[in-house]
């Protein structure tokens, strides 16, 4: 049943970061709810943000780190009688946004524990003060995130919100943030690589959080940061694929080499076993731009599409002679063998390039 119910959690109607304040400012307000999503995506930061732009003070309760006692308090006698003391993180006067971060994970003590203050707005006699909202987040056990089964009392005690990674809302606010200018411009060339599933084995991967993370350590270096300072910033808090990625185009911004230059024939491809990071991500740049700019259809191509099609042909020709792999890996399929790029592209380039098209078959 428990397995059942994590299918549903996972198959649910997703929102972005930003679509959220409008949900939550509407359905928070009048019923507790709880966000779902993957680690690293701005979950905690979106509820301080919201619990902040209705005037309210965020209190965050971190449910791996509470017993049940922590919440429902300790027995005090009062004239004669036994009564719960409500701990001062909850017993305020004031309304405040109570923020039950990773209440999935918590024991299942702790879950019941809750079940009167998300319902009822009650722990013991204490009462959340009128105008408090309570909203609860956290991982899907698809994950590989620390996550119990919710039982269903709990379920049916919340509405339940399903946030997705956005780059699109994420570039927009990081272009007021204060993101490093690196990142930032990678991640508006590259915006698939700013979240990726979270791994089985024990190691970075790439997410909102973590490419913060490496813009605030760029940021305490400055521009001054070694290649292998970059390189061990990048592999210690980014996918490995994303790190060798972004070490590479830092390297074509240190040094003036970018695709255009390229493109333009002001420049060839590196062909230096030292740059071997640089080829592969100017590849990745190329494969890109071609998704970018071919239309699904040559008879809609503009002048400007036909030429690139032409000039990228030429440049598949001059990469396959460095590195025939790398040349693949600009017309490969995705992941479930589906052409990426436009099937009148593919036809030219496997009528003008047949070794590069046997190669990779």
């Amino acid at each position: 049943m428990a397995t059942k119910r994590k299918e549903r959690m996972q198959a649910g109607i997703t929102v972005s970061a930003a679509e959220l304040p409008e949900v939550l400012l509407h359905v928070a307000v009048v019923r507790p709810v709880f966000l779902w999503g993957a680690p690293g995506i701005g979950k905690s930061s979106l509820v301080r943000a919201f619990a902040e732009s209705l005037g309210l003070e965020c209190v965050t309760l971190l449910g791996t780190q509470l017993a049940p006692e922590d919440l429902i308090g300790v027995p005090q006698i009062v004239d004669g009688r036994s009564r719960f003391a409500p701990p001062v993180a909850i017993a305020r006067d004031e309304p405040y946004c109570l923020f039950l971060d990773e209440l999935n994970a918590s024991s299942a003590e702790v879950q019941k524990a809750f079940y009167s203050l998300i319902l009822d707005r009650r722990i013991g006699e204490y009462e959340l003060p009128e105008g408090s909202v309570v909203i609860g987040a956290g991982n899907r056990a698809t994950d590989n995130a620390l996550a119990r089964p919710m039982a269903s009392a709990l379920v049916n005690r919340l509405v339940h919100v399903h946030l997705r990674a956005s780059a699109t809302g994420w570039l927009e606010w990081a272009g007021t943030a204060g993101i490093h200018p690196w990142v930032l411009e990678y991640l508006r060339n590259r915006p698939d690589h700013l979240w990726t599933a979270p791994p089985k084995t024990e190691e970075p991967f790439s997410t909102p959080r973590s490419w913060h993370m490496l813009s605030d350590a760029l940021h305490s270096y400055g521009e001054d940061v070694s290649d292998e300072t970059l390189r061990v910033l990048a592999f210690g808090t980014l996918s490995s694929g994303h790190a060798s990625a972004f070490r590479a185009y830092v390297k074509t911004v240190r040094h003036a080499f970018g695709l255009d230059a390229v493109l333009k024939g002001e420049a060839g491809w590196p062909a230096a076993p030292e740059d071997r990071d640089l080829l592969y991500f100017l590849a990745e740049t190329f494969r890109a731009r071609l998704v970018k700019e071919l239309a699904a259809d040559k008879a809609s191509a503009s002048p400007a599409a036909r030429q690139l099609a032409h000039r990228g042909k030429a440049l598949l020709v001059e990469l396959a002679e460095i590195s025939l792999e790398v040349a693949q890996l600009v017309i490969a399929s995705d992941d479930n063998g589906r052409p990426v790029l436009p099937t009148w592209f593919l036809v030219e380039v496997s009528r003008d390039l047949p070794r590069l098209v046997a190669a990779r078959a």
